[in-house]
């Protein structure tokens, strides 16, 4: 989606790590402007006019201008980000120049709207199985967001991607099979769960095998009756 924000940024005539801390200690990030058959171009920002448009409705698909002060002014979008691992501030970001007669792909989410009465009636539950789906079309045709209503869906009902409205010029490139969400039973019998510290199924007996000798025990003579005769052959 076209915004119509305007963030400023300063030309940097250096890179390297003192550089960007340089940049950050003004209260700045390090940034790249690239992309439309240009030159790269380094640049600085502030972190909060990015968060700004990153967390607003259009999200990371959102198309706003940057000016370069004494350089030029070019419709971009962000391409990637780099936070601080231990603060989880902003730290970098780049910027991708945007030609807006040209068709972009993009990620856009989906949403589910609505209750299924597979739900609220058969006790079932919604199971989304897609969030995001590919697009194809021009910059100023990017939708924020898919709303797909779920209202109707019983059990065993599915809504798929081949089933979403979408504008004039907008193609979707996932799957027009996959499914985006559906409502299933809840089963009535889980399958069986070994319990912890329960004590282990007794192992079958296992044969032995033909041409191996088993040790038999000493023949014990019974109270009243003389031990049978030891085996032919064998040491008394």
């Amino acid at each position: 989606m076209r915004l119509e924000t305007v963030v400023a940024a300063q030309p940097r005539a250096s890179r390297g790590k003192n550089e960007a801390r340089r940049t950050r200690v003004a209260g700045l990030i390090p940034a790249v402007v690239y992309g439309a058959f240009k030159d790269p171009q380094a640049v600085s920002v502030n972190p909060k006019d990015i968060l700004r448009i990153i967390r607003g409705k259009s999200g990371h698909n959102a198309i706003f201008d940057v000016e370069i002060q004494g350089v030029e002014r070019t419709p971009v979008i962000v391409a990637d980000e780099q936070y601080d691992p231990v603060k989880d501030t902003l730290i970098h970001i780049d910027l991708k120049r945007i030609d807006l007669t040209r068709k972009l792909r993009v990620s856009i989410p989906v949403h589910t709207v609505g209750e299924p009465k597979g739900v609220k009636q058969q006790g079932g539950v919604l199971d989304v199985v897609t969030r995001s789906v590919e697009i194809e079309c021009i910059p100023d045709d990017i939708p924020n967001q898919f709303d797909v209503d779920v209202t109707e869906l019983m059990i065993g009902g599915n809504i798929r991607v081949g089933e979403l409205k979408t504008a004039a010029g907008v193609r979707v490139l996932t799957a027009p099979e996959a499914v985006i969400a559906h409502v299933v039973g809840i089963k009535e019998e889980a399958a069986a769960v070994p319990v912890e510290g329960a004590p282990a199924a007794a192992e079958p007996e296992v044969a032995v095998k033909k041409g191996k000798k088993e040790e038999a025990a000493a023949p014990v003579a019974e109270k009243g009756k003389a031990a049978p005769p030891a085996e032919k052959g064998k040491k008394k």
